[in-house]
């Protein structure tokens, strides 16, 4: 099987940390972009290096899945460790193991602990849990591989106290952009539904609360879905089983043609197959599908599940992501959920990591009263955001720029590159929250920038990688940036490191002053 060029890139990248002795490593991939091909090829290349594997997880249907891929990927046959069914004895190097099973004392004694060379967990956002850990500490010589969906660092922070790399990150946007998943577009529906009673339970809302809330507006809501998606194929995540059952019936009766599944359902394979089948054209159910189900021809999501829990948003969403033949686009129908205490996640959380951007783009989307797509939006709010961000710093880049310092504040830098990943960093993994290194601080300065005022390693990696990447493609070092834009000009961050170069020979040949003809307000580069 043919990989794509990011999931040779990936699978590259997860060998490479695991050789620089960063055993505990995570794999980030958007729902539809095939993370459990990568870890198949993964695995094959582990075996053929005379490794052995466990696949961990903690459903049923994801072991079967990862199974049934493997082999069909690789060749390659797995042994099972879940219930009575044990790999020890086996011939197969691969085993996909059950997180429950596995967990059990009397079950991990069977175990040397150097048994497995490699652990790949899959839906990875789960494995900071008890039982996970359990496992993952009796097993603790082994290399381990992370796979998630999460789509944003703010998620990962949690998942950085175990893991301590990210090997590779393929976002959203970018599978979007290249053609391996559909374009998303979001749909706010003027429904205003009260949350402001609703109590938090594990750090989300509670589902019977949550229930109690939507419950009077379900008829209004499959009005609302009549407009917007009576054409399309929907699936609806809702709180509970009943209510996901009394809302079938209501879209019933609204003229849908309805099905519901959920975990007590005997016959789910069955409607799930007329499903995709178009015997029914909307799927109702409480929270199942939301990991391990595929259906590619889905395209619409209606979340009436609301969450402030980013992956389990992003696992609901990515039921819709998928290509398929004559499929436009994803609709993604958005509720104004209100409350008082609590951001939710709307569809902007899916792509933007800045939570300034999210609040500006969910804002843009209300007011324009029609589906959206969900890039062009993003490039909209972050417009507006940092129109708005420069106009609330210009008095303290100003500041900054008549500094009598030679180097370059972090904050100047970031604002002139225009770079909202330097600007927003969050920290992760442990290595990246401690202090900056002492060659950190020294190459820092070395290339202009101020180091006092990068408080961790992470964000000191991020402006190196930065400097290195801006010095490889010919762009204007911090140096030129602080003396230019002591000057008055604006934006210098952007230049070619030529351009720059020519306008300071300029201002020295003029003795440091600026020449007759230049206005370093409104001057452009291309002049």
């Amino acid at each position: 099987m043919e990989l794509r060029p990011y999931q040779n890139e990936a699978m590259d990248s997860v060998f490479n940390e695991w050789e620089e002795g960063n055993a505990k490593t995570l794999l980030v991939l958007p729902t539809g972009c095939g993370k459990t091909i990568v870890f198949a090829k993964i695995t094959e290349e582990c075996v053929k290096q005379g490794k052995r594997v466990l696949i961990l997880a903690h459903r049923g249907e994801l072991l079967e899945q990862a199974a049934d891929k493997i082999k069909k990927a690789t060749g390659l046959e797995c042994s099972t460790e879940k219930a009575e069914q044990t790999c020890i004895g086996s011939w197969f190097r691969i085993t996909v193991g059950s997180v429950q099973t596995l967990q059990r004392e009397n079950r991990l004694a069977k175990f040397n602990k150097d048994f497995f060379d490699t652990i790949i967990i899959d839906e990875a956002h789960h494995c900071i849990s008890d039982g996970y850990q359990k496992v993952l500490s009796h097993f603790d010589t082994a290399n381990v591989l992370g796979v998630t969906a999460t789509p944003d660092r703010g998620d990962m922070r949690n998942l950085g106290t175990y893991f301590n790399s990210l090997a590779y990150e393929y976002t959203l946007p970018k599978a979007i952009k290249e053609g391996y998943l559909t374009p998303i577009k979001a749909q706010t529906i003027p429904l205003t539904l009260d949350l402001s009673s609703v109590k938090q339970q594990a750090g989300d809302f509670s589902t019977s609360d949550i229930d109690t809330a939507l419950d009077p507006y379900l008829y209004q809501i499959a009005e609302e879905m009549k407009k917007y998606c009576s054409d399309r194929k929907t699936v609806v995540f809702l709180p509970l089983v009943k209510t996901s059952q009394k809302f079938r019936d209501i879209l019933n009766e609204k003229g849908f043609k309805a099905a519901e599944v959920n975990g007590s359902s005997d016959n789910r394979a069955e409607v799930l197959k007329e499903f995709e089948e178009d015997k029914y054209n909307v799927l109702c159910n409480s929270m199942l599908l939301t990991e391990g189900w595929d259906c590619p021809s889905v395209d619409c999501v209606v979340v009436l599940r609301p969450t402030k829990v980013r992956a389990l948003y992003s696992q609901m969403v990515g039921r819709g992501t998928r290509l398929y033949p004559g499929k436009q686009d994803l609709l993604l129908l958005d509720f104004l959920w209100h409350t008082e205490r609590h951001e939710l996640c709307h569809p902007a959380h899916l792509i933007c990591e800045n939570e300034e951007v999210a609040k500006k783009m969910t804002e843009n989307i209300a007011d324009a009263a029609c589906p959206v797509d969900l890039e062009e939006a993003e490039q909209t709010a972050q417009q507006d955001v940092i129109a708005q961000r420069e106009e609330a710093l210009a008095q303290q880049l100003k500041e900054m720029r008549h500094r009598k310092r030679k180097l370059v504040d972090p904050l100047q830098f970031e604002m002139s590159i225009q770079a909202e990943d330097l600007a927003n960093y969050v920290p992760a993994f442990g290595w990246e929250m401690g202090p900056a290194t002492k060659n950190q601080i020294k190459t820092l300065e070395k290339l202009g920038i101020y180091p006092d005022e990068i408080d961790n390693a992470g964000k000191a990696k991020l402006i190196l990688d930065k400097l290195s990447a801006r010095r490889e493609a010919g762009l204007t070092t911090p140096k030129q940036i602080r003396f230019l834009e002591s000057k008055g000009f604006v934006k210098v961050g952007t230049w070619q490191f030529e351009t720059a170069k020519k306008i300071i020979d300029r201002i020295a040949a003029n003795g440091w002053k600026i020449p007759t003809g230049i206005n370093p307000a409104t001057f452009c580069p291309e002049e």
